[in-house]
């Protein structure tokens, strides 16, 4: 007699495991969960919108202008942002059970220092290729990185490169 897949036993508690989109909308859920009970705790006022960016979930946390309390969950130079997003990415994967490549923004923060990050990358590109002088560019995070790898991509005739070791680790820009 052939053997067939056996049912799952009555009253067991077996789903599908979410893929995709809907993999990346549960994540940003689980993390917004987290940091709304982080907020709550704090007694910070902040609003938390979700979204998939990227091939990546993205939770933003935005209150009024002039917000002094949400700044301090940005603190110098995005380093409690960083580590709220670590975090954030912590409980989705105890929650979830695979790592998460969260994005996390608080009071615009991420958004506004990507923007200058692309206008330094594009202009460093474009000094390069006019001077033929490589620019070494001062230490940055990953994040940082990759937005300014990504907008010397836009410009023809020039190249980036990561080098050194982390915390050190800087982008060269180089003619091609």
């Amino acid at each position: 007699m052939p053997t067939t897949a056996q049912e799952p036993a009555e009253g067991s508690n077996v789903q599908d495991k979410p893929s995709g989109d809907d993999l990346l909308i549960q994540e940003g859920d689980v993390a917004g969960d987290y940091l709304e009970r982080l907020l709550d705790i704090l007694d910070f006022d902040g609003d938390i919108d979700l979204d998939v960016e990227g091939g990546r979930a993205v939770v933003s946390i935005d209150g009024g202008e002039g917000d002094n309390d949400l700044e301090k969950l940005v603190g110098d130079k995005g380093a409690v942002l960083e580590s709220l997003q670590e975090l954030a990415r912590l409980a989705v994967q105890q929650q979830i059970g695979s790592r998460s490549r969260l994005m996390l923004d608080v009071a615009g923060w991420r958004r506004r220092r990507r923007d200058e990050l692309t206008d330094l990358g594009l202009e460093t590109a474009k000094e390069v290729k006019e001077s033929g002088q490589p620019a070494r560019l001062r230490p940055m995070t990953p994040f940082e990185r990759k937005v300014v790898h990504d907008a010397v991509a836009t410009v023809k005739g020039v190249v980036s490169e990561s080098e050194g070791e982390e915390p050190r680790r800087q982008v060269v820009v180089h003619k091609k």
